[in-house]
C-alpha cells in the first residue's frame, strides 16, 4: 500500500468496500445488469448465462463494488446462501415478463429474506423489475404486489423497472443503493484497492 494510500484512509478518504450479491431466477437479465454498471472499457461484448457465480469489480463515486452474479438455475441457487453472511446489499432480479415463473420468484425471495444469515441484517434491497419493455411485461407496481414487497418491513427496499438491455432504470438503482449504505454497520474500509476499472 502506498502512502497516499495510507494518507487517505487516515483521513478517511478511501472508498467503502461494500459486496453485493446479484440474485435471481435464470433469464432475469442480472449478467446484463451487471455489465451495464460496470465502466464501459470493462463491458462483456457478448452475454452467456451464468454457470454457478461470477465475481465483477467496479468503483462508483464513493463506493467500491464487488458483485457476486450467481446463476439463477434451480440446480445452483442452493450456492446463494454460502454468500449471504459477507453481503452488504441484495440486488434481485426479476424478469416481469416471465409471469409464469413469478410463483417461484417469490418463494426464493421469501427463503432468501428468512435465511437466518439475512433476516436479522439491515441490508439494502434493491429489486430490478427487468425487460419491462416487453409486450404484456408487469409493471413494477404489480411486481412488487405479486412479490409482496410491502411485507418487507425490517429492511430499506427499493424497485425500479428496469431495460437491462438498454440500461433503462439501472442508474435509478444504483443511486438509490448508494443512498441507503448508511443502514450497513459492516461496511469496511479496504486497505489494498486491487482492482482499478
Amino acid at each position: 500500500m502506498g502512502l497516499l494510500d495510507k494518507l487517505s484512509g487516515w483521513l478517511g478518504l478511501r472508498k467503502k468496500e461494500v459486496n453485493v450479491l446479484c440474485l435471481g431466477l435464470d433469464n432475469g437479465g442480472k449478467t446484463t445488469i451487471i455489465n451495464q454498471l460496470k465502466p464501459s472499457n470493462t463491458a462483456a461484448q457478448e452475454i452467456v448465462p451464468t454457470i454457478g457465480f461470477n465475481i465483477e469489480k467496479f468503483k462508483s463515486s464513493s463506493l467500491s463494488f464487488t458483485v457476486f452474479d450467481m446463476s439463477g438455475q434451480s440446480r445452483y441457487r442452493s450456492l446463494w446462501e454460502h454468500y449471504y453472511k459477507e453481503s452488504n446489499a441484495i440486488i434481485f432480479v426479476i424478469d416481469s415478463s416471465d409471469k409464469l415463473r413469478m410463483v417461484v420468484a417469490k418463494e426464493e425471495l421469501d427463503n432468501l429474506l428468512n435465511h437466518e444469515d439475512i433476516c436479522n441484517k439491515k441490508i439494502p434491497v434493491l429489486f430490478f423489475a427487468n425487460k419491462t419493455d416487453l409486450r404484456d411485461a408487469l409493471s413494477s407496481v404489480k411486481v412488487s404486489q405479486m412479490l409482496c414487497l410491502e411485507n418487507i418491513k425490517d429492511k430499506p427496499w427499493h424497485i425500479c423497472a428496469s431495460n437491462a438491455i438498454k440500461g433503462e432504470g439501472l442508474q435509478e438503482g444504483l443511486d438509490w443503493l448508494q443512498g441507503n449504505f448508511p443502514f450497513l454497520s459492516s461496511c469496511r474500509d479496504n486497505g489494498e484497492n486491487g482492482f482499478q476499472n
